[in-house]
Protein backbone atom coordinates (compact mmCIF):
# COMPACT_ATOMS: atom_id res chain seq x y z
CA UNK A 1 0.00 0.00 0.00
CA UNK A 2 1.21 3.51 -0.80
CA UNK A 3 0.29 6.68 1.06
CA UNK A 4 -2.53 8.64 -0.59
CA UNK A 5 -0.32 11.71 -1.07
CA UNK A 6 1.71 9.62 -3.55
CA UNK A 7 -0.89 7.16 -4.83
CA UNK A 8 -4.00 9.31 -5.34
CA UNK A 9 -3.88 10.93 -8.81
CA UNK A 10 -5.22 14.28 -7.62
CA UNK A 11 -2.73 14.45 -4.74
CA UNK A 12 0.23 13.20 -6.76
CA UNK A 13 -0.46 15.96 -9.30
CA UNK A 14 -0.04 18.69 -6.65
CA UNK A 15 2.79 17.11 -4.68
CA UNK A 16 5.50 19.28 -6.26
CA UNK A 17 3.68 22.65 -5.94
CA UNK A 18 3.04 21.90 -2.27
CA UNK A 19 6.73 21.17 -1.66
CA UNK A 20 8.61 23.36 -4.14
CA UNK A 21 11.86 23.78 -2.18
CA UNK A 22 13.93 20.66 -2.84
CA UNK A 23 17.21 22.05 -1.59
CA UNK A 24 17.55 18.78 0.32
CA UNK A 25 18.52 17.15 -2.98
CA UNK A 26 21.60 19.34 -3.47
CA UNK A 27 23.69 17.13 -1.19
CA UNK A 28 22.73 14.05 -3.22
CA UNK A 29 23.63 15.77 -6.49
CA UNK A 30 27.04 16.61 -5.01
CA UNK A 31 27.55 13.00 -3.90
CA UNK A 32 26.81 11.74 -7.41
CA UNK A 33 29.73 13.89 -8.58
CA UNK A 34 31.88 13.00 -5.55
CA UNK A 35 31.58 9.27 -6.23
CA UNK A 36 31.81 9.62 -10.01
CA UNK A 37 28.51 7.79 -10.44
CA UNK A 38 27.26 7.44 -14.01
CA UNK A 39 24.43 4.95 -13.36
CA UNK A 40 22.02 5.75 -10.53
CA UNK A 41 18.95 3.95 -9.19
CA UNK A 42 16.60 6.24 -7.26
CA UNK A 43 14.42 4.11 -4.98
CA UNK A 44 11.20 5.84 -3.99
CA UNK A 45 11.61 8.34 -6.81
CA UNK A 46 8.13 9.80 -6.28
CA UNK A 47 7.33 12.45 -8.88
CA UNK A 48 10.84 12.20 -10.28
CA UNK A 49 12.42 15.48 -9.18
CA UNK A 50 15.81 13.99 -8.30
CA UNK A 51 15.86 11.49 -11.17
CA UNK A 52 15.22 14.26 -13.68
CA UNK A 53 17.87 16.50 -12.11
CA UNK A 54 20.42 13.76 -12.71
CA UNK A 55 19.18 12.85 -16.18
CA UNK A 56 19.56 16.49 -17.16
CA UNK A 57 23.23 16.18 -16.23
CA UNK A 58 23.74 13.20 -18.47
CA UNK A 59 23.46 10.53 -15.75
CA UNK A 60 21.80 7.23 -16.62
CA UNK A 61 18.91 6.97 -14.13
CA UNK A 62 16.35 4.36 -13.14
CA UNK A 63 13.49 5.71 -11.02
CA UNK A 64 11.50 3.21 -8.94
CA UNK A 65 8.33 3.87 -6.94
CA UNK A 66 5.37 1.76 -5.72
CA UNK A 67 2.91 4.64 -6.32
CA UNK A 68 1.72 4.47 -9.91
CA UNK A 69 0.19 7.96 -9.80
CA UNK A 70 3.53 9.48 -8.82
CA UNK A 71 5.37 7.56 -11.54
CA UNK A 72 2.80 8.80 -14.07
CA UNK A 73 3.46 12.39 -12.99
CA UNK A 74 7.22 11.85 -13.27
CA UNK A 75 6.99 10.23 -16.70
CA UNK A 76 4.91 13.12 -18.08
CA UNK A 77 7.40 15.83 -17.07
CA UNK A 78 9.76 17.47 -19.57
CA UNK A 79 12.72 15.14 -19.99
CA UNK A 80 10.77 12.20 -18.58
CA UNK A 81 11.82 10.08 -21.52
CA UNK A 82 15.44 10.28 -20.36
CA UNK A 83 14.69 8.18 -17.28
CA UNK A 84 13.75 4.51 -17.07
CA UNK A 85 10.69 4.45 -14.79
CA UNK A 86 9.64 1.33 -12.89
CA UNK A 87 6.38 0.98 -10.98
CA UNK A 88 7.16 -1.17 -7.95
CA UNK A 89 9.49 -1.46 -4.99
CA UNK A 90 13.18 -2.41 -4.94
CA UNK A 91 12.35 -6.03 -5.66
CA UNK A 92 10.96 -4.99 -9.06
CA UNK A 93 14.41 -3.99 -10.28
CA UNK A 94 15.60 -5.98 -13.28
CA UNK A 95 19.21 -7.23 -13.44
CA UNK A 96 21.46 -4.20 -13.83
CA UNK A 97 24.61 -2.67 -12.37
CA UNK A 98 24.46 0.77 -10.74
CA UNK A 99 27.21 2.93 -9.30
CA UNK A 100 24.86 4.51 -6.79
CA UNK A 101 21.49 3.67 -5.22
CA UNK A 102 19.68 6.50 -3.43
CA UNK A 103 16.72 6.88 -1.10
CA UNK A 104 16.10 10.59 -0.56
CA UNK A 105 13.84 12.40 1.90
CA UNK A 106 11.61 10.04 3.96
CA UNK A 107 11.90 7.03 1.65
CA UNK A 108 13.97 4.83 3.98
CA UNK A 109 11.75 5.62 6.96
CA UNK A 110 8.59 4.91 4.97
CA UNK A 111 9.76 1.30 4.63
CA UNK A 112 8.23 0.34 7.94
CA UNK A 113 8.03 -3.44 7.99
CA UNK A 114 11.30 -5.24 8.88
CA UNK A 115 10.84 -7.76 6.08
CA UNK A 116 10.33 -5.02 3.49
CA UNK A 117 13.43 -3.22 4.82
CA UNK A 118 15.43 -6.44 4.53
CA UNK A 119 14.30 -6.98 0.95
CA UNK A 120 15.16 -3.38 0.07
CA UNK A 121 18.71 -3.67 1.38
CA UNK A 122 19.17 -7.00 -0.39
CA UNK A 123 17.93 -5.58 -3.69
CA UNK A 124 20.13 -2.49 -3.36
CA UNK A 125 23.19 -4.66 -2.69
CA UNK A 126 22.49 -6.90 -5.69
CA UNK A 127 21.91 -3.89 -7.95
CA UNK A 128 25.17 -2.16 -7.06
CA UNK A 129 28.35 -2.92 -8.91
CA UNK A 130 31.24 -3.86 -6.60
CA UNK A 131 32.50 -0.61 -5.12
CA UNK A 132 29.11 1.06 -5.67
CA UNK A 133 27.33 2.91 -2.88
CA UNK A 134 23.94 3.09 -1.23
CA UNK A 135 23.09 6.55 0.15
CA UNK A 136 20.02 7.45 2.18
CA UNK A 137 18.90 9.58 5.09
CA UNK A 138 16.89 8.95 8.23
CA UNK A 139 15.86 11.29 11.03
CA UNK A 140 17.60 11.06 14.37
CA UNK A 141 14.95 9.70 16.78
CA UNK A 142 16.48 11.69 19.64
CA UNK A 143 15.35 14.94 18.02
CA UNK A 144 11.68 13.86 18.09
CA UNK A 145 10.75 15.71 14.91
CA UNK A 146 7.11 14.67 15.30
CA UNK A 147 6.63 17.25 18.05
CA UNK A 148 6.42 19.85 15.26
CA UNK A 149 3.85 17.92 13.23
CA UNK A 150 0.64 19.69 14.15
CA UNK A 151 -2.06 21.80 12.53
CA UNK A 152 -0.95 25.06 14.11
CA UNK A 153 2.56 24.80 12.67
CA UNK A 154 1.60 23.42 9.27
CA UNK A 155 -1.66 25.14 8.26
CA UNK A 156 -1.35 26.91 4.94
CA UNK A 157 -3.01 27.72 1.62
CA UNK A 158 -1.22 27.26 -1.70
CA UNK A 159 -2.40 28.71 -5.00
CA UNK A 160 -1.69 26.12 -7.71
CA UNK A 161 -2.06 27.05 -11.39
CA UNK A 162 -4.88 25.14 -13.02
CA UNK A 163 -6.04 23.80 -9.65
CA UNK A 164 -6.79 26.81 -7.47
CA UNK A 165 -6.31 27.24 -3.76
CA UNK A 166 -5.50 24.15 -1.70
CA UNK A 167 -5.55 24.33 2.10
CA UNK A 168 -3.32 21.81 3.89
CA UNK A 169 -2.34 20.82 7.39
CA UNK A 170 -0.92 17.86 9.29
CA UNK A 171 -2.15 16.15 12.47
CA UNK A 172 -0.09 13.81 14.62
CA UNK A 173 -2.09 10.59 14.99
CA UNK A 174 0.00 8.19 17.05
CA UNK A 175 3.48 7.90 18.52
CA UNK A 176 4.54 4.36 19.40
CA UNK A 177 8.33 4.38 18.99
CA UNK A 178 9.87 3.48 16.67
CA UNK A 179 6.68 4.15 14.66
CA UNK A 180 5.10 7.57 14.23
CA UNK A 181 1.83 8.05 12.34
CA UNK A 182 0.49 11.35 11.02
CA UNK A 183 -2.25 12.50 8.65
CA UNK A 184 -2.24 15.27 6.05
CA UNK A 185 -5.52 16.94 5.05
CA UNK A 186 -6.09 18.66 1.70
CA UNK A 187 -9.06 20.93 0.98
CA UNK A 188 -9.61 21.96 -2.65
CA UNK A 189 -11.32 25.33 -2.79
CA UNK A 190 -12.43 24.84 -6.41
CA UNK A 191 -14.93 22.09 -5.60
CA UNK A 192 -14.70 21.64 -1.82
CA UNK A 193 -13.26 18.13 -2.03
CA UNK A 194 -11.41 17.03 1.10
CA UNK A 195 -8.75 14.33 0.82
CA UNK A 196 -6.51 12.88 3.51
CA UNK A 197 -3.27 10.93 3.48
CA UNK A 198 -2.16 8.83 6.45
CA UNK A 199 1.55 7.98 6.75
CA UNK A 200 3.72 6.01 9.15
CA UNK A 201 7.49 6.40 9.50
CA UNK A 202 9.95 4.17 11.33
CA UNK A 203 12.57 6.05 13.35
CA UNK A 204 15.66 3.81 13.42
CA UNK A 205 18.60 4.44 15.72
CA UNK A 206 21.97 4.98 14.08
CA UNK A 207 23.39 1.77 15.56
CA UNK A 208 20.39 -0.20 14.27
CA UNK A 209 20.88 1.05 10.72
CA UNK A 210 24.60 0.37 10.80
CA UNK A 211 23.95 -3.19 12.01
CA UNK A 212 21.35 -3.75 9.29
CA UNK A 213 23.74 -2.55 6.60
CA UNK A 214 26.57 -4.73 7.87
CA UNK A 215 24.26 -7.75 8.04
CA UNK A 216 23.55 -7.33 4.32
CA UNK A 217 27.19 -7.12 3.32
CA UNK A 218 27.65 -3.35 3.19
CA UNK A 219 30.61 -1.45 4.57
CA UNK A 220 29.44 1.74 6.31
CA UNK A 221 31.79 4.26 4.79
CA UNK A 222 30.42 7.41 6.39
CA UNK A 223 27.52 8.81 8.39
CA UNK A 224 27.06 12.46 7.49
CA UNK A 225 24.93 15.35 8.62
CA UNK A 226 22.09 16.54 6.39
CA UNK A 227 23.04 20.07 5.25
CA UNK A 228 19.41 21.19 5.11
CA UNK A 229 18.64 19.83 8.60
CA UNK A 230 21.89 20.04 10.58
CA UNK A 231 21.91 17.87 13.68
CA UNK A 232 18.54 16.34 12.85
CA UNK A 233 19.29 13.54 10.40
CA UNK A 234 21.81 10.84 9.59
CA UNK A 235 22.94 10.44 5.99
CA UNK A 236 24.38 6.96 5.51
CA UNK A 237 26.97 6.18 2.86
CA UNK A 238 27.38 2.40 2.55
CA UNK A 239 29.56 0.62 -0.01
CA UNK A 240 29.34 -2.80 -1.60
CA UNK A 241 32.88 -4.16 -1.14
CA UNK A 242 35.00 -5.00 -4.12
CA UNK A 243 36.21 -8.60 -4.28
CA UNK A 244 39.83 -9.14 -3.26
CA UNK A 245 42.39 -9.41 -6.05
CA UNK A 246 42.76 -12.87 -7.53
CA UNK A 247 45.04 -15.04 -5.41
CA UNK A 248 44.59 -13.02 -2.22
CA UNK A 249 43.37 -15.15 0.68
CA UNK A 250 40.51 -14.02 2.94
CA UNK A 251 41.12 -15.36 6.44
Amino acid sequence: MTDECFGHPRLAAIYDPLDPDRGDLDAYVRMVAEFGARRVVDLGCGTGVFALLLAGRGIEVVGVDPARASVDVARAKPGGDRVRWIHGDATALPPLRADLVTMTANVAQAIVEPEAWRRTLEAAYETLAPGGRLVFETRDPARRAWREWNREASLGVTEIPGVGAVETWVDLVEVEPPLVTFRWTYVFAADGQVLTSRSTLRFRERQEVEADLAAHGFLVEDVRDAPDRPGREFVFVARRPEPPPSGVRQD
